[in-house]
């Protein structure tokens, strides 16, 4: 049985993509926290496996104390760098590594795709190229790598279930002046992306998992108060959510317009192209 091995495992992303693979007849390690502090165990789960996915990471969406950035860095950087010194000393290296990062990397003033050079510079997104940086190293390895940079995952849990308590309520709106970029993948058309890099062996390098038609946080709430029918009057205004979160309310007012280039050149179908489609599927 071909072996998989994921960090992260345990969350909302990471138990779908176990469910999908154990289905596929693959045996997957969840890697442990205790295990990348442990690199000659780390060692023996990455010797042998197929693919190795990354997907270990702090929440984003929370207050961005210092000691909280620091939090959200180690946990990115640090496991990223165990998992590549990990595949380094391995007999038998993965045939492929995907390791996540997120649309944060990106400016909020037009819409952008994988092959912009200009990048955003903020925490967040020196976040992401610091991250990004070290996931890439395993190509010198010859592991072939991808990056996956996540927008929003929208499913039966995660981010979605949080949006839909207040709008269920009826106190559902906008955020700040519902502007801000929204860009979104349907947790369906994100687990379909890694079969197809898995399937597809000549890929790699950067891929936007976001849906061909980025929205807005208005075209999102308009889209969950028509499906829920719920009013959308009840705007949140953004510095409630700086209070609570200080910086780390970045991700929730200032949004990015992204789309995924790569995977549509490469041939990728997305099944829920629309934030109607998506919102009507799930909800």
């Amino acid at each position: 049985m071909e072996k998989i091995a994921i960090t992260g495992a345990s969350g909302f992303v990471g138990q779908s993509l176990t469910t999908m693979f154990q289905d596929m007849g693959y045996e997957v390690i969840g890697i442990k926290r205790s295990d990348l502090s442990d690199s000659g165990k780390l060692t023996n789960i990455i010797d042998g496996s197929k693919l190795v996915i990354n997907l270990a990471g702090a929440n984003i969406i929370n207050r961005w104390s210092e000691s909280y950035k620091k939090l959200l860095y180690s946990s990115r950087i640090d496991t990223t760098k165990a998992i590549v010194k990990a595949m380094e000393n391995s007999k038998v290296k993965p045939e492929l590594f995907i390791s996540t990062s997120a649309v944060g990397i990106y400016k909020n003033d037009k819409v952008y795709d994988e092959n912009t050079t200009n990048l955003h510079d903020d925490f967040l997104a020196n976040l992401c190229k610091d991250w990004e940086a070290e996931a890439l190293k395993a190509k010198t390895l010859g592991v072939r790598t991808a990056i996956f940079r996540f927008g929003i995952v929208m499913g039966h849990g995660g981010a979605l279930e949080k949006m839909l308590t207040p709008f269920k309520l009826g106190v559902g709106g906008i955020i700040g002046d519902g502007k801000q970029a929204f860009s979104f993948i349907h947790l369906g058309d994100l687990l379909r992306a890694y079969t197809f890099l898995i399937e597809n062996k000549n890929l790699d390098g950067v891929f936007n998992l976001t849906s061909p038609n980025p929205t807005t946080n208005y075209g999102l709430t308009k889209a969950l108060g028509n499906f829920l029918n719920r009013p959308t009057f009840l705007p949140l205004p953004a510095f409630v959510l700086n209070l609570i979160f200080s910086e780390g309310a970045k991700v929730l007012t200032d949004g990015q317009s992204v789309v995924p280039k790569h995977l549509i050149d490469s041939g990728f179908k997305f099944e829920f192209e629309n934030i109607e489609d998506t919102i009507e599927n799930l909800v």
